[in-house]
């Protein structure tokens, strides 16, 4: 099947009252727009079209490189206008699939469904909900065909009772969207021309209207307003956390868990609350994360332990390691198996080796660092200058006293030394031990300064 895609994603969105443009306020991280550009992806090859209005140049610039179109929609009469700006982009034989860039979660298996009822005719998406008010309700025929969308102000007592109530998402043979739209009528209260008006077009002339139903209200649920847009992040974070817990996860509290990109875990993940997790983060079998830590595109191998309120920002991290409290990898960190950086540590562009130790109030950054090294509390690695960046190495166990800054560029040779208190600007030998601070001295008799009475 040939599927040509249209994303409606014109509105201003009044009622965010914001300057952003509705479609790109994110859900879970992401965009609005961007959740249902990648869920259309996800049917096969499809070719995309996103018809713009308000804010049309932020929606293009933030989506230039993820190969769709972009029609402009330069007056916004309605849903069956928006449609029609696409037609020059229909495909032969092609079946158009209607979708909107502020309904966000709605499911690939379910825009499956829809697309394999629309072969020979229109067939549109519709749910059951338990109040239904303000909602257009679906009439349909003894054998189940859709023959009417009947507004609420239009219903009479037994339409009113029904459950079934249209999503405006819809698909339909391009041959017949492109014949029927540019003769809507925009004779209505709104003066707007309403894509629902096909579904008519079509029952009149004998071509059958298939409804298919959502299983979840949830999935074809726009977002209008702030408050929309927090309801729907907490029912993606719910589901997200429900579809971890059934994959073997430990959620300490399911309610205070964000998933802002994805969470890839392995067996025996235990995750305590308030954590955070963004763009492309994996924990290997055995991870725990304490609780308030933020995860950003990371990964971290089986058996390691995050401690409470630490931030990973890209970085690797081996095996059984052990990170925090209080600790910060920034990027470019990437941590050997059995390291350990402790409490009010900060890496950037760090390789830390297997079994070494950076265990207090340190930063350790553009630095090389071999393998069984214990780096003392408060040491630093001087890497900037103020114009560049230079790196420090320290070779296998290295000894590094506290309150040390090494003074890049420098090295620290295997085995060696150095004192508490030192500041290294020169190579350091294998084996050798290196002290660089002012020498003692005692001053017996030393009055301490007093106040005038």
């Amino acid at each position: 099947m040939t599927i040509d895609v249209v994303i409606l994603a014109a509105g201003k969105g009044t009622r965010m009252r914001s300057d952003l443009p509705k479609v790109l306020h994110p859900i879970g991280g992401m965009p609005m727009l961007g959740r249902v550009i990648e869920t259309a992806k996800e049917l096969g090859e499809v070719e995309i079209t996103v018809v713009v209005g308000h804010g049309a140049e932020l929606v293009r610039e933030r989506f230039a490189d993820s190969g769709v179109k972009f029609v402009e929609q330069t007056e916004q009469l309605g849903t069956g206008h928006a449609v029609a700006q696409a037609i020059p982009y229909f495909r032969a034989g092609s079946t158009v699939l209607v979708l909107y860039g502020d309904v966000p979660l709605v499911r690939s298996g379910t825009l499956q469904s829809l697309l394999s009822a629309a072969d020979k005719g229109p067939a549109l998406l519709s749910v059951e909900m338990a109040n239904p008010a303000g909602y257009g309700r679906i009439v349909r025929d003894d054998s189940g065909r859709v023959l009417a969308i009947v507004e609420e102000k239009d219903a009479d007592a037994d339409t009113l009772a029904i459950n079934e109530v249209n999503t405006g998402i819809l698909a339909a043979p391009a041959d017949l969207l492109a014949q029927w739209l540019p003769q809507l009528s925009n004779e209505n209260a709104q003066g707007e021309y309403y894509l629902t008006d096909v579904v008519a077009r079509s029952v009149g002339e004998g071509i059958a209207v298939t409804g298919v139903c959502a299983s979840d209200p949830l999935e074809v649920s726009g977002v209008n307003s702030r408050v929309q847009q927090a309801q729907m992040e907490r029912a993606l974070q719910q589901h997200q956390a429900l579809a971890l817990m059934n994959a073997g996860v430990t959620l300490l509290d399911p309610q205070r868990i964000d998933i802002r990109g994805s969470l890839q875990c392995a067996s025996d993940v235990c995750i305590d609350i308030n954590c955070v997790f963004e763009g492309r983060v994996v924990l290997g079998k055995g991870v725990q994360i304490g609780p308030n830590c933020v995860l950003k595109n990371c990964s971290l191998a089986d058996g390691t332990r995050v401690e409470a309120n630490s931030m990973i920002e890209d970085a690797d991290v081996g095996e059984a390691c052990t990170i925090g409290p209080f600790a910060r990898l920034r990027p470019g960190t990437q941590l050997a198996a059995g390291a350990k950086i402790g409490n009010f540590v900060e890496t950037k562009k760090a390789r830390i080796g297997r079994g070494s130790k950076v265990n207090h109030l340190s930063y350790v950054g553009d630095a090389l660092v071999g393998e069984g090294v214990n780096i003392g509390a408060g040491t630093i690695t001087c890497n900037y200058d103020g114009v560049n960046k230079s790196t420090t190495e320290i070779g296998d166990g290295a000894f590094i006293g506290s309150n040390t800054a090494l003074v890049a560029p420098v090295s620290v040779g295997a085995g060696a030394t150095v004192g508490a208190g030192s500041t290294i600007t020169r190579t350091v030998g294998t084996e050798e031990l290196a002290v660089a601070r002012g020498k003692q001295r005692n001053i017996s008799g030393w009055q301490r300064p007093s106040k005038d009475s």
